[in-house]
Order: C-alpha cells, then sequence, then structure tokens
C-alpha cells in the first residue's frame, strides 16, 4: 500500500521528533511492505517566519490532498506578542477547522513501566490506566463569535458557546463506536446545570445513546469529573465533551500518567482523514539538543496507522516496540529514574524502529 503523508514539523522540538517518526515509519514499511511519501510543509512559528502567517495556503491545501498529517509542534515565546489571529497557535486552529477536524482523541495511559512517574498514590491508580478523552474540536467558545464592546464597567470582552445539534450527534457517535472497542463504558461531561449549551449537549448525546444499548452512559458535571480524575480515574474509560472542557480534562488526565512526553493524539474528521500529533509543546529550551522525548510523536503515528490507515496490525507492532524499549530500561530525560539508561532523541528512536 501506498500513503501520502504531509509532514508539519514546526517549531522547537518538533522537527527532531517529527523526523524520529518518520525513520520510524520507513522501517514499518520495510516490514510489512509498505510505502510512505512525506511530504514536509512549513505551519506556526516558521510559518510565520518564512512567510508572515502561521498557515500559508499551499501547506492547507497540500493538506487535504494527503491521507493523512503528522504535526510536530508549534509556538514558542518568540511570538507570544504576536496578535492573536497571526500567533502559531492560530494555524493550528485553521488546521482543524480547514480540514473538517471535529475530534480529537486524547489517550491517557499509563504504562506500567513508568509507575512511578504517575503523581497518585499506587493504591488509587493501581497498577495501569487507560483512559480515552474525546473532545469535540471545531465548535463551542474555541470558535463561537467574540469581540469586545463597551459596558458599564468600560471595556468587555466576550466568547460565545455554542453548539449545534449535528455537532454533538457528530462526536458522541464516535464516542460510543470507541467504546465498543474499549470496556463499552461513557461519561459524557457537561455543564448542564448551568449551561443551555451543556443542556443541549446531554439531550443529544442521551438520543445518540439508544443507538447504543450495549455500551453504559453516564453524566458528570465539568468540575465533579476534574476531582473524580485525580480520586479515582480507573472509574472512566472513554469520556467525550466539548472543546473547552476537553481542552482541561485531557490536559489533567495527561498529567496522571507522568509525562506529557509519553502521549499521543489524533485529530479527525468525516471519514478516514487525520491530524497526528504529541500533547506535548515546542520546548524550546532544548531544541536541537537531542533531549526530546520522541515516543509520543511514534506512538501518534501508530494511531496514523490506526484510524486513517487501518492498519491495526502495524499499529501494534510500533507500540508493542515502544513498551519493549521501556521495559529494557531506556529513558529520555524526561522520564529518566535511578537504574535506568539515559538515551537522546535518536537513540530511543532507533532503538524502537529496530525492535519492529
Amino acid at each position: 500500500m501506498e500513503y501520502r503523508i504531509a509532514v508539519l514539523p514546526g517549531d522547537g522540538i518538533g522537527p527532531e521528533v517529527t523526523e524520529q517518526t518518520l525513520l520510524v515509519l520507513e522501517r514499518v514499511g520495510e516490514k510489512f511492505n509498505h510505502s510512505f511519501q512525506f511530504q514536509k510543509l512549513l505551519a506556526g512559528g516558521c510559518a510565520i517566519d518564512a512567510t508572515g502567517t502561521p498557515l500559508p495556503e499551499e501547506t492547507l491545501e497540500a493538506c487535504k490532498n494527503s491521507d493523512a498529517v503528522l504535526l510536530g509542534a508549534v509556538g514558542g515565546p518568540k511570538w507570544d506578542n504576536l496578535p492573536g489571529d497571526k500567533r502559531p497557535e492560530a494555524g493550528l486552529l485553521g488546521l482543524r477547522g480547514g480540514l473538517g477536524l471535529f475530534a480529537n482523541l486524547r489517550p491517557a495511559i499509563l504504562n506500567k513501566e513508568l509507575r512511578d512517574a504517575c503523581t497518585l498514590r499506587p493504591d488509587i491508580i493501581g497498577e495501569s490506566m487507560d483512559i480515552m478523552v474525546v473532545r469535540e474540536l471545531t465548535g463551542g467558545i474555541y470558535f463561537g463569535e467574540r469581540g469586545r464592546r463597551s459596558g458599564k464597567m468600560g471595556e468587555e470582552a466576550f466568547d460565545t458557546e455554542s453548539y449545534s445539534v449535528g455537532e454533538v450527534e457528530r462526536i458522541a457517535r464516535l464516542a460510543f463506536e470507541i467504546a465498543r472497542k474499549r470496556s463499552k463504558k461513557v461519561t459524557s461531561v457537561d455543564k448542564a446545570n448551568v449551561l443551555e449549551s451543556s443542556r443541549l449537549w446531554r439531550e443529544v448525546v442521551v438520543r445518540v445513546a439508544k443507538d447504543f444499548p450495549d455500551v453504559t452512559l453516564d453524566h458528570m458535571y465539568v468540575d465533579n469529573a476534574a476531582m473524580q480524575l485525580v480520586r479515582n480515574p480507573k472509574q472512566f474509560d472513554v469520556i467525550v465533551t466539548t472543546n473547552m472542557f476537553g481542552d482541561i480534562l485531557s490536559d489533567e488526565a495527561s498529567m496522571i500518567t507522568g509525562s506529557i512526553g509519553m502521549l499521543p493524539s489524533a485529530s479527525l474528521g468525516e471519514g478516514e482523514f487525520g491530524m497526528y500529533e504529541p500533547i506535548h509543546g515546542s520546548a524550546p529550551d532544548i531544541a536541537g539538543k537531542d533531549m526530546a522525548n520522541p515516543l509520543a510523536t511514534i506512538l501518534s503515528a501508530a494511531m496514523m496507522l490506526r484510524y486513517t490507515m487501518h492498519l491495526e496490525k502495524e499499529a501494534r507492532a510500533v507500540e508493542d516496540a515502544v513498551n519493549k524499549v521501556l521495559e529494557e530500561g531506556y529513558r529520555t530525560g524526561d522520564i529518566m529514574s535511578p537504574g535506568k539508561k539515559l538515551v537522546g532523541t535518536a537513540e530511543i528512536a532507533r532503538l524502537v524502529a529496530e525492535r519492529i
């Protein structure tokens, strides 16, 4: 099989972790007789420096003509003082909107080899944790009407939370479909006791649930969900929620695992297209020092193999290789612990590729 992958290395450590991930994908291609064609494109701060915009039109068009997108990281202090619509993060929002990526999948998995990095007591977390946060990505407050106006106490700023039935229905349906392949439980997180948008959200989720009688549904207010994630995270299987709530809760869930350098994500649209990226930032302070952890990006590529290309065997081969390297005691600095073997960005990726 042949696949075209748009590669957006981005800023900071983005180019390093994506380059190592491409080497792993090339190994997958050799092992399983696939051909991956990579097209490197500008997005984020590097695109601002080169073109004056965080998302050049040619980048967006090339992504649309690809089978999938692999993104490194965008942003950094260098561009912090730019207007909101000119910052690197605006390019990321533009990609999500322009590519129709309405669902963000954020697995929060605690690898047993990294149990000591978890911030929760052993009696709370147990031996492992596996939560999938399904976040609506193109609606809600991040894409609603916004602006500034005069008010009784001076200038006011406003951002509008808004959802349609169709937006809620498609993200809810995806969450239930994912739950069917896991432990068959969905927790829908909202603020229906206060927000009208959340009341509509809950009504639609309940309606969609009727098409999935084999999946258990419960509801939780977002403030309680935030508490329950640190009180008893093992009660969750699939969490489905709005754009803003998902942004916050997925970060909370990921930090329970001990290192954001280990966690991948997928942003999916209609059909099989998706954009895949690690959840960590650009970390410009360690860029170019062979210190970055590429495993989150490598695991994002495994999600790409699974969700866009439907190559389950290949995805598992990458995940098993990562687990093998960790079992053998190899660590980058962010997940290093006494008695383990410290290696750099290139070496740990080489070890993963070698074990596929």
